[in-house]
């Protein structure tokens, strides 16, 4: 790619690890009475001098001139995101051919957020994450025949066709799941946190939450109770700017989301997320600090996703111009970039990067659609640990 469109981290506040406020309300779209007045009272309360505050601190892919990190890292990540990338956007295809039903969030645009917790993380680490959750266990390494063969609910998926693309487990690569009540996997992070530290493993939990999740109370008692107990978790929001279809400053007194946790003494960061350096780097200091016994931290992913809430969000609360502008900053593209201008690999290797990648989507969607639906016993399967439960049946 040109490298122009890949923005410098040294040419100025835009490259800044510090991330940024997420992109203004978008009041273009068609509104009337109540919403009409909210607006206007937003644009009030938010002048032309802080929305450029907020345009100079985006956040920012970078391509980085001295690379940090050896050939190997930065060619096992454009790997990793190629994957997801490619993997979620064929998704998006089998969801529009009814292929693969009920609900489905992709993760296009914020691939960094994964790949590069998973390279400053240790095997028997412990991942949790909300319901946006394909790109965890394909960064993990489960295979993507088990993840595409979960969407399409058949028996051969990593959850054996119940969970789907919301509930999603891998405990083989430590994947504890997706899961869909909003906010439910924070305590839960805590609480698998807990058993690291009690089990003395010298492992510890990294837990995912969307930027709607912040407000609710179970992440305040998780906030309290981590730092009362030192557990060893790393708590990250990815603050995408909208929590679904409204913006964090429509939702949130903090927009700054990462200052909650200071409110625990509980050592905070934003980090630009559109970067995967950035991500390896804040989660390598956090994950140092829990295996030293000094508890959580909590960061503040600032990301953007491509894609609506879900697929069926018409996006309307953003404009063309806003997502493209994100484009521009791809964080694949930017390692692309430093790849290619420091000699780690040539066009003619990444093409066939990309080739194998394809071929491995395309093998998942085939696998996935000649496997076999669950028998209806399977109901009664997995839902205790006694074999023998005494289920009536009639």
């Amino acid at each position: 790619m040109a490298e122009s469109k890949v923005k410098d981290a040294s040419k100025g506040a835009k490259g800044s690890s510090n991330g940024a406020a997420m992109p203004p309300v978008n009041t273009t779209h068609e509104a009337t009475g109540v919403e009409t007045m909210q607006q206007a009272a937003i644009a009030q309360e938010m002048p032309d001098a802080h929305k450029g505050e907020e345009e100079a601190n985006a956040p920012t892919a970078s391509s980085t001139t001295e690379p940090k990190f050896p050939k190997e890292t930065y060619l096992t990540w454009y790997e990793q995101m190629q994957l997801i990338r490619k993997f979620e956007e064929k998704t998006g295809q089998l969801y529009g051919q009814q292929k693969i039903k009920g609900f489905c969030h992709l993760y296009i645009g914020q691939e960094a957020c994964v790949a590069g917790a998973v390279s400053a993380l240790e095997k028997g680490d412990k991942y949790i994450t909300a319901y946006r959750d394909h790109a965890h266990p394909l960064a993990l390494g489960t295979s993507p025949n088990a993840v595409m063969a979960e969407m399409f609910a058949k028996v051969t998926g990593c959850s054996k066709g119940k969970g789907g693309s919301m509930h999603m487990f891998d405990k083989e690569v430590g994947f504890m799941g997706g899961h869909g009540i909003v906010g439910a996997q924070v305590p839960m992070g805590a609480g698998i946190a807990f058993a690291e530290k009690y089990n003395k493993t010298g492992k510890l939990c990294i837990c995912y939450m969307g930027d709607g999740a912040v407000r609710q109370g179970a992440l305040h008692e998780a906030f309290n109770m981590a730092m009362l107990w030192k557990l060893p978790v790393i708590f990250v929001v990815e603050n995408n700017g909208y929590a679904m279809g409204t913006s964090v400053q429509r939702t949130s007194n903090v927009t700054e989301l990462y200052q909650i946790g200071r409110g625990y003494d509980m050592p905070s960061e934003p980090v630009n997320a559109m970067n995967v350096e950035d991500v390896h780097d804040a989660v390598a200091r956090a994950a140092e600090r829990a295996r030293a016994g000094e508890g959580p931290t909590f960061l503040e992913f600032k990301t953007y996703r491509y894609k609506g809430h879900s697929m069926s969000d018409p996006m309307k609360y953003r404009t063309k111009e806003e997502l493209e502008e994100y484009r521009q900053r791809d964080t694949i593209e930017a390692v692309r970039h430093t790849i290619l201008t420091n000699n780690m690999a040539t066009e003619d290797d990444l093409a066939a990067i990309d080739e194998q990648i394809k071929a491995r989507v395309l093998e998942a969607v085939d696998f996935a659609e000649k496997s076999p639906y669950p028998e209806a016993s399977e109901l009664y399967e997995d839902v205790y640990v006694q074999t023998d439960y005494p289920y009536i049946h009639d």
